[in-house]
């Protein structure tokens, strides 16, 4: 009999990511970045911790976002014709974003749909868009959507290098997400850091589980899984758009300084918007 594992520490060992502080990011419904770690260690501050991972005598880094690909799908339904019974397709989504230009036009979107929890946790946040103006169109909205989650996990990468006390480059990319090309720019472009998608990325969690029972059978080491991952697409930062990315990332933190205690207030009266 071979143990499984559940889905973070599966899609960990599937990124291919497995040594020491290799980072690997998951964009699904939810999202994280994480790496597998030789020690145990817990930030309050930013609700992160170290759980055991599938690699015996190694950790990984818990955190989560706790809607990355669900702010999509709702665009996604918000946009449709209300009589369409099926979601707007993917490729249109990310063909959209193509068409609006790197920043949206300065329009932000805050990704707390379910309130967040790393790198802050709290169940009262809700999402949004800032800064509409009469030029925005359906275009700047999806691609607000694509670099809002990329700021959060921006924010997020910051908390996950003070955790480690280091930066951390190169990480592979998975998930639903990771499907999308255009996301893996924006990400590496709003991260400044390489990204590598690799094959299949929303299989990551079953190729784990593969992996895992081929390790355990003996047919396979640790040290081999890397090179038994490979890597689809590669996306490196683009330097035009750093100052740009930048900047409107220092105004996604401003934005929730600034609304942090309006969304509280709403939340404490929320049954007078039921």
């Amino acid at each position: 009999m071979i143990v499984g594992t559940p889905d973070v520490q599966a899609g960990a060992v599937g990124s291919g990511a497995v040594a020491d502080e290799a980072p690997h990011l998951y964009l699904g419904t939810s999202s994280w970045l994480t790496c597998h770690v030789p020690f145990r260690r817990v930030d309050l501050l930013r609700n992160m911790t170290t759980l055991p991972s599938a690699i015996p005598g190694r950790y990984f880094i818990a955190n989560e976002q706790e809607t990355a690909g669900a702010c999509l799908q709702v665009l996604g339904r918000l946009l449709q014709d209300p009589t369409a019974t099926a979601p707007l397709p993917e490729p249109l989504l990310d063909a959209l974003a193509a068409q609006a230009p790197p920043g949206s036009g300065g329009l932000l979107f805050a990704p707390w749909l379910y309130g967040e929890r790393t790198p802050v946790e709290d169940s009262a946040l809700r999402g949004g868009f800032f800064n509409l103006s009469l030029e925005t169109r359906r275009e700047h909205l999806v691609r607000a959507v694509f670099e809002g989650v990329a700021y959060n996990t921006r924010w997020l990468l910051e908390a996950v290098e003070g955790f480690l006390r280091h930066r951390v480059d190169h990480i592979r990319f998975i998930g639903g997400g990771a499907r999308s090309a255009i996301w893996g720019q924006i990400m590496a472009d709003v991260l400044n850091r390489t990204i590598h998608t690799v094959q299949e990325p929303q299989l990551a969690a079953l190729r784990g589980v593969a992996l895992l029972a081929a390790v355990a059978l003996g047919e396979l080491t640790w040290a081999e899984i890397p090179e038994r991952v490979p890597i689809a697409a590669t996306f490196r930062p683009d330097p035009a758009n750093r100052a740009r990315y930048d900047a409107l990332f220092r105004e996604f933190l401003a934005f929730y300084r600034a609304t942090r205690g309006i969304y509280r207030r709403l939340h404490r009266r929320r049954s007078l918007f039921v």
